[in-house]
């Protein structure tokens, strides 16, 4: 089998687009971004994940959630829980994320993407204002308690390894635009502070404002 990591790189000059990322925006009458959840597993990023694309698609906006889990089904199938393979994980999951986002859409990323270095590197693949980083931030203890895929007792039994949290580490976000602790707040005020400024910054004939700011909720 070739090792595709020796191969020399192709020559590849992108034709530019005609229709622009604000267009598709101004079409569907929202500002697009990508909202990434990052947390320990069991943290509640996917239940919050989706929440929040069912308050958005209920208010007329169009978003799609990119959950990791799923995606380790598919798209990223071959790859396993190396660091090389988890960093693999997320960039790929970045660059469908900016496809998507370019599309005009609100993407909601639900991965614990553990290394700060890749959630930093995704983005800046992003416009200023257009990334937007939740740090679900229940604590190691809860996540252990609600184990509801049973990984956490795998782990104490020895048929996991590498896991993050316990034996491989989470680089926790230095300062993401939230962060939410779902062992005290299930994100209700989150959702409502995060749809009020998506509907604020709606493009009218063809503008948009840009997502400044950093909220802490229970922290």
């Amino acid at each position: 089998m070739t090792d595709t990591r020796t191969e020399p790189r192709p020559l590849i000059i992108a034709s530019p687009l005609s229709v622009a990322q604000a267009d598709r925006e101004s079409l569907k009458r929202q500002r697009a971004c990508c909202i990434w959840f990052t947390g320990l597993s069991g943290a509640g990023k996917t239940t919050l994940g989706n929440h929040l694309d069912q308050t958005l698609v209920a208010h007329g906006l169009h978003s799609y959630l990119l959950d990791g889990d799923r995606l380790r089904r598919g798209l990223c199938q071959d790859l396993g829980m190396s660091e090389d393979s988890r960093r693999e994980n997320v960039r790929r999951i970045g660059e469908v994320a900016k496809l998507m986002v370019d599309a005009g859409l609100i993407v909601i990323v639900s991965a614990i993407s553990p290394y700060r270095e890749d959630r930093d590197a995704c983005r800046q693949h992003f416009a200023e204002g257009h990334f937007i980083e939740v740090h679900v931030s229940t604590p190691l203890s809860e996540c252990m308690r609600r184990d509801a895929k049973g990984l956490y007792k795998a782990v104490r039994e020895g048929r996991i390894r590498h896991f993050t949290g316990i034996d491989s580490p989470y680089e926790a976000p230095l300062e993401p635009e939230y962060v939410v602790d779902t062992s005290v707040d299930q994100g209700s005020q989150f959702i409502d502070q995060l749809l009020a400024q998506l509907l604020e910054t709606r493009p009218r004939s063809g503008a948009y404002s840009a997502f400044t700011g950093s909220h802490a909720l229970a922290r």
